[in-house]
């Protein structure tokens, strides 16, 4: 049996044992939250939990009580969470004003933010990480700085961003950004300053100039550690957004968390999760997927 076959048997059986859990917890989610047939009789309750009941609309009285419906957890059940993810993802572009849009609005402001961030975080950390690598006065220099400033927490920024930028969207975006170039500038300088020295001393040889060098040489070369960087940005300012959203509001799936939280909505709470998690793995799989695309065998 070659190594493609035993691949792609491994590849099944884990997708069978991944459907399996799946069910498990599916029906584990089922039974506890399914209502039960009996429900807590008036006679046995206690003054608060009859007057509680009958805020509730339930079972005030003994007459009540006997037509009152199976009590449950108050935690969604799965049909109840299937029935709103039908619902949202009929609808996912509706709206309906400021507090009542679509999940596929929210979502769409959420990664225009991300990106912007991120974008900006590559412009400024990739050729910072260039000279970093290159220059070990520069890294010396810029070290302290570096080291004092990336353990800060991207969401202690966001007081200071909103009142000198004083836009909500723009913070969130400036928040991306913190949080986005710390990990590309420190694996940029550690990709180029990794870079073997024979290569460069080849280019040296040759009289390469610096430019050509930096293109032609250094960056095939330290491109796979430089994606890794990326990689890890993206996961952190995906995180990151969810947070800075709730905070800010306005508009973005963290917003959309809040306000279903708000509205006492578990279902779309919950659906919303899921969206977060289902975009998370689908942007980590693109960065996968670049990152094998650079990567090399000496």
């Amino acid at each position: 049996m070659n190594s493609s076959t035993s691949g792609k048997n491994l590849s099944m059986r884990a997708a069978v044992v991944s459907l399996l859990i799946l069910l498990v917890f599916l029906l584990s989610w089922h039974l506890a939250t399914a209502p039960t047939t009996h429900a807590t009789p008036t006679a046995a309750m206690t003054a608060e939990q009859e007057e509680y009941a009958k805020l509730m609309g339930g079972a005030g009285t003994s007459a009540a009580a006997d037509a009152a419906p199976a009590k449950t957890t108050g935690f969604p059940t799965p049909a109840q969470m299937g029935r709103t993810i039908v619902r949202q993802l009929s609808h996912p572009f509706y709206d309906n004003g400021p507090n009542d849009k679509g999940i596929g609005i929210q979502l769409g402001y959420s990664l225009g933010r991300v990106a912007l961030g991120f974008i900006i975080a590559a412009v400024v950390a990739i050729p910072v990480g260039f000279m970093l690598g290159m220059s070990p006065l520069m890294q010396k220099a810029l070290n302290p700085f570096i080291q004092i400033l990336k353990p800060i927490s991207p969401l202690a920024w966001m007081p200071l961003a909103l009142y000198t930028i004083k836009d909500s969207s723009v913070s969130g975006i400036f928040v991306i950004f913190i949080c986005s170039v710390w990990p590309m500038l420190m694996n940029t300088a550690f990709g180029v300053a990794s870079v073997r020295r024979d290569w460069l001393n080849v280019a040296r040889t040759l009289e390469v100039k610096p430019l050509r060098k930096a293109f032609l040489v250094i960056l095939p070369a330290a491109a796979p550690t430089i994606l890794t960087g990326m990689r890890i940005s993206m996961g952190i300012a995906w995180l990151v957004i969810v947070a800075a959203e709730m905070l800010v509001g306005g508009t973005g799936i963290g917003y959309f968390v809040w306000n279903e939280w708000n509205n006492l909505s578990l279902t779309s709470v919950m659906f919303a999760i899921l969206i977060i998690g289902v975009t998370g793995m689908l942007l980590d799989l693109l960065f996968a997927r670049l990152q094998k695309y650079v990567t090399y065998v000496e």
